[in-house]
């Protein structure tokens, strides 16, 4: 990977090991300037040790870090200009607003003007203007991220490491700073790499994705990739809810045809990687891509090449949550089976108990070669 000067930030064959295990194993990727890149992955995957390194506190044993084209491997994490948040803050409560955010620029000797100068365009830039006198337990937990921010920011960082900032929010003070981060990342026009186990998080506020499990990168992509073109099945497990069912080829093509242990044949189109004659498989499909009808409705009419999959079950459950509601659905060997269902005008009612019919078209189910147990 040859160094690019549109790039904030470029890692090449990063490693990582603690002994005989390996937390980071051979990973690259590069991200442009001004961009809000996440690393998704489940605990333990190794994405806080990768961010370690970038930030300077872990040395890698292989690969080389490039901040804006300049290699940084061997330079203190004092010497890095890449920030970090993490999830606890570390604001300091002994400190006001304006004393914490001008922390940073004391310690590198910027006079007393030029202090307060910065301090107040950067509260005015999050949308705090006049808060400098504030002490920090005045503050609600969204005003706090934001002072955390503003704290790195006001040091004008190249890079801003973001560790899980919003895991210690209640869930609706984490939503609305899922769209505030997203709107600061635009006003300061820096890089953002965010990490997190929380998908959601990652959909909603990056440009590009990268997926990782094992110490691995899965795939990296824009959100509608990963969530619509998972690379492997991993990904289509990880990355938003799915259906899943596990069987064997029983026909090959631009289709493939698969049968479930309970004898259901699912046509759908193959994921990355050749699938032979009798490879164990599994078949993902997402709970807005399944049509759900009473048992003895009319059956529709799909393309002539590309027939319906049709699955029996009764309802077991109705999940109300607004547009994102649900039904459960058992079916064959007592599976159930997640379809997105809104109920309103011109939708069946649906009871527990009740037979039903599940359908999806062939390229809304993706096969992918069976993980091992």
């Amino acid at each position: 990977m040859t160094s690019d000067s549109t790039n904030d930030l470029e890692c090449e064959r990063l490693t990582k090991r603690f002994g005989a295990f390996t937390a980071v194993d051979d990973v690259s990727f590069e991200i442009p300037s001004g961009s809000f890149f996440s690393i998704l992955g489940p605990s333990g995957c190794g994405k806080t040790t990768l961010m370690r390194m970038i930030a300077g506190f872990e040395e890698p044993a292989a690969g080389d870090i490039r901040i804006r084209g300049r290699s940084v491997i061997g330079t203190p994490a004092n010497k890095r200009n890449v920030k970090m948040v993490f999830q606890h803050l570390a604001l300091f409560p002994m400190m006001n607003v304006g004393e914490n955010i001008a922390y940073g620029l004391r310690c590198a000797g910027v006079g007393r003007a030029e202090v307060e100068r910065r301090v107040g365009a950067v509260l005015e830039r999050i949308g705090l203007p006049g808060v400098e006198t504030k002490q920090i337990n005045q503050l609600s937990g969204g005003q706090k991220q934001r002072i955390a921010i503003a704290r790195c920011m006001v040091l004008e960082p190249d890079v801003l490491l973001l560790d899980e900032p919003l895991g210690a929010l209640d869930l609706k003070l984490r939503e609305r700073m899922k769209i505030e981060l997203k709107l600061l990342q635009h006003q300061f026009d820096t890089t953002f790499v965010y990490i997190t186990h929380d998908q959601s998080e990652a959909l909603v506020m990056s440009d590009r994705v990268a997926v990782m499990n094992g110490g691995r990168f899965e795939q990296i992509g824009t959100p509608q990739e990963l969530y619509h073109a998972p690379a492997t099945g991993f990904v289509a497990g990880f990355v938003g809810d799915s259906n899943r069912w596990r069987g064997r080829v029983r026909g090959g093509g631009e289709l493939l045809e698969v049968e479930t242990g309970d004898g259901v044949r699912l046509r759908c189109r193959p994921g990355a990687g050749a699938l032979a004659e009798g490879a164990a498989v599994e078949v993902f499909v997402r709970p807005e891509a399944l049509s759900l009808q009473p048992a003895g409705a009319p059956e529709a009419e799909g393309p002539a090449n590309s027939p319906a999959n049709r699955l029996e079950g009764r309802v077991d459950s109705l999940l109300f949550n607004g547009a994102a509601s649900r039904v459960l659905v058992r079916g064959a060997g007592d599976q159930l089976v997640e379809v997105g269902h809104v109920p309103g005008p011109g939708v069946p009612e649906l009871r527990p108990g009740d037979a039903v019919v599940l359908g999806f078209a062939p390229a809304e189910a993706t096969c992918f070669a069976a993980a091992s147990a």
